[in-house]
């Protein structure tokens, strides 16, 4: 197939909400009444944000799974996206499959894809997403107060885990239970698109654990000019992965596992003391669990306290850095 034969069969669908979708040099779109474009771009390449020989299914759905969580990140309802691919070869069962895996998604968000690009070269993927959000409504990094409580959505450190088992990496071996969730998290992430809209008017700061907790936290510090204290304890993770943070002999990687991962794409965020019992209904509404891990603070910085409430000796664990 050409490129103008494999973007007919298998991403061109009928413009639902698009004034023009593709075809055309450009397509066309308005947002809705009294909203505005919340626009994000990530890119996806082979070898450095997905392992070689990824399902093409899966890697369909985590190519789109990742623009939809900025949407949430922000509070905004995913409305549209434009896909640029490049491909080895137009193999059709392999872009038949990743554009199974990609509508598959969009369908349950009703996204529609309005346009992109393909070209051969090495495996890389760009999606641009726009959602649309309430003027004043969206969780920003620049948002957070003293005094706010922080909270993250699901279940933290389950994607590296699942890196780990497919890298087959010398860590101890988790239970077998902990295979299948931990492997469905790197490879098919559940955006929290529900929760974030949800969190309108509730929370004052957001962003999507992406690169790992601490890192993407320190974002938020940053913009809103303020420090934190989480405590390692409350951080929604595993019991094992817990034990292995804690455990000397491989605190060196259970300690980074859950403090800085990534690929996890839950939602950390703020929200006011006085508005606990709000977010907690918002998590019930979005169906997925949210946990307070600590507090903003005054003073620059952060600061992971254990159990007894003594610092922790963090410095060495870092997240996810593109050009690391």
């Amino acid at each position: 197939m050409n490129e103008f034969e494999l973007i007919e069969r298998f991403f061109t669908r009928p413009a639902r909400h698009a004034a023009l979708g593709i075809g055309d040099d450009c397509a066309f779109i308005a947002p809705s009444a009294g909203q505005l474009f919340a626009i994000s771009t990530d890119m996806l390449l082979e070898g450095r944000h997905f392992l070689p020989g990824a399902d093409p299914f899966g890697l369909g759905h985590k190519t789109l799974a990742v623009n939809l969580s900025d949407c949430a990140a922000v509070a905004a309802r995913p409305r549209y996206a434009l896909l640029a691919g490049a491909l080895p070869d137009a193999d059709p069962d392999w872009v038949g499959a990743f554009a199974s895996g990609l509508f598959a998604l969009a369908d349950r968000y009703d996204v529609e894809l309005i346009g992109g690009d393909t070209t051969q070269g090495p495996r890389t993927f760009c999606v641009t997403i726009l959602g649309e959000v309430p003027p004043g409504e969206a969780l920003l990094r620049s948002g957070a107060q003293v005094s706010d409580m922080i909270w993250v959505s699901g279940e933290i450190g389950r994607a590296r885990l699942g890196l780990a088992l497919e890298r087959d990496e010398a860590i101890a071996p988790p239970p077998a239970a902990l295979h299948a969730p931990a492997l469905a998290a790197m490879h098919r992430p559940e955006p929290r698109v529900e929760l974030g809209i949800a969190l309108r008017g509730i929370g004052t700061s957001g962003i999507d654990i992406s690169d790992g907790l601490i890192g993407d936290l320190g974002h938020i510090l940053e913009r809103s000019a303020v420090g934190a204290e989480i405590h390692l304890p409350r951080i929604p993770a595993s019991a094992w992965l817990h034990e292995r943070a804690l455990d000397p002999q491989t605190a060196s990687w259970g300690l980074a596992f859950v403090l800085a991962g990534g690929d996890d794409y839950e939602l950390c965020f703020t929200a006011p003391v006085a508005k606990a019992e709000l977010v907690r209904a918002a998590g019930r509404a979005a169906g997925v669990a949210v946990t307070p891990i600590g507090r903003i603070r005054r003073e620059p910085g952060l600061t992971v306290l254990a159990a007894d409430g003594t610092p922790l000796d963090v410095a060495t664990v870092k997240s996810f850095d593109h050009f690391g």
